[in-house]
């Protein structure tokens, strides 16, 4: 018997991807998909490339419209699925794929994005090193999941397994990210025009600004860390999706190369979705395309005493609506890789 599922925001990008994944999940069934401005269109007139739920159209994004599925996923802008989701049964499984749920902290939800702060859910990121274990932990049988911000999530199961295997410090860490246009969503705006992007490649939320800053930093506190910090800078480079991050901290004094990669090993040695990459191997954003796989490359800079990570994921994909789909399996009591797959999309 699949569960019965509801897809609010679906005529975006994030909203598109979910319904992408859940139309080959064998025990999930998309039966409505909710829209603003699109609303009373048929998806496939918004979602062409959707042509297996070409038979449902888009309705206005109500609670009554969500209420009444076991599960409901929320792919609305930061500050719209709060007030909605609080008014849905406590029994149906909310994910939600925007920032409303992510981070713990009310000052930092202040300062970083504004409005109400509707609280903390449990954390979609499976694979996350936390002390104690995993966050799929976490997950298992809860009704309320916040999936991750792309970046964030990114940089986090980056730099993790170095912080709970005290071989970087928590001080001084840096990141720079090249990223696709549609993790800023498909609404239209200027900077991410193709006659903008393409030929260029634009830095963005310079500075310390970047709402995925404390998201990052309160997964480094779950990791182990006590007072981490990060320097953090996204630049916009012309591919449609993906995330390459380069990311880098101080080594821990008195540590190999060794032990550093045995950190990383640790904590992934047996995760189907995220990989470490043989010694001298670091990836691209093409080997990921369309799968929900994070890759990671490792490297000692032994003259400048940093660990260097570079990690791979599809934005989209891992970033967003595969984290959501793996940890509602995990929530729902199914295989954590029920309808998702490791392989990406080549050339």
């Amino acid at each position: 018997m699949g569960f019965s599922v509801a897809v609010a925001g679906a005529s975006g990008y994030a909203g598109g991807e979910l319904l992408r994944l859940i139309a080959a999940h064998p025990d999930l069934e998309v039966r409505t998909v909710t829209a603003h401005s699109n609303s009373g269109q048929r998806l496939i007139d918004v979602q062409p490339h959707l042509r297996s739920l070409s038979h449902l159209s888009l309705v206005d994004t109500t609670a009554e419209n969500l209420a009444g599925h076991d599960v409901v996923f929320l792919a609305l802008p930061h500050g719209a699925s709060g007030e909605l989701a609080a008014q849905l049964s406590d029994d149906t499984l909310v994910v939600d794929c925007g920032a409303d749920h992510r981070i713990e902290s009310g000052d930092d939800w202040a300062a970083f994005y504004g409005g109400e702060h509707h609280g903390a859910w449990v954390y979609g990121v499976p694979e996350l090193p936390v002390l104690g274990g995993r966050q799929r932990e976490r997950i298992a049988h809860v009704r309320r999941i916040a999936a991750p911000g792309c970046n964030a999530s990114t940089v986090a199961l980056a730099l993790a397994p170095g912080i709970r295997g005290n071989v970087i410090e928590e001080r001084d860490l840096v990141a720079v990210l090249a990223v696709g246009p549609s993790g800023a969503g498909k609404s239209l705006k200027l900077p991410n025009l193709a006659s903008e992007v393409l030929g260029s490649a634009n830095p963005y939320a310079v500075g310390g600004v970047h709402r995925h800053i404390p998201e990052i930093l309160q997964s480094l506190r779950w990791a182990g860390a006590t007072t981490p910090s990060i320097s953090f800078t996204p630049v916009i480079v012309p591919m449609s999706r993906g995330i390459l991050a380069t990311v880098t901290a101080r080594a821990a004094p008195g540590v190999s190369a060794a032990d550093v990669r045995a950190a990383w090993e640790r904590a992934y040695a047996n995760e189907p979705f995220v990989q470490l990459l043989p010694e001298g191997h670091f990836p691209r954003t093409a080997d990921v395309l369309g799968a929900n796989t994070c890759l990671i490359g490792l490297a000692v800079d032994e003259a400048a005493g940093r660990v260097v990570v570079i990690a791979a994921v599809d934005n989209l994909v891992k970033g967003t609506a595969g984290a959501a789909i793996q940890s509602a399996n995990l929530a729902l009591g199914l295989p954590e890789t029920t309808g998702l797959s490791m392989n990406g999309v080549a050339p």
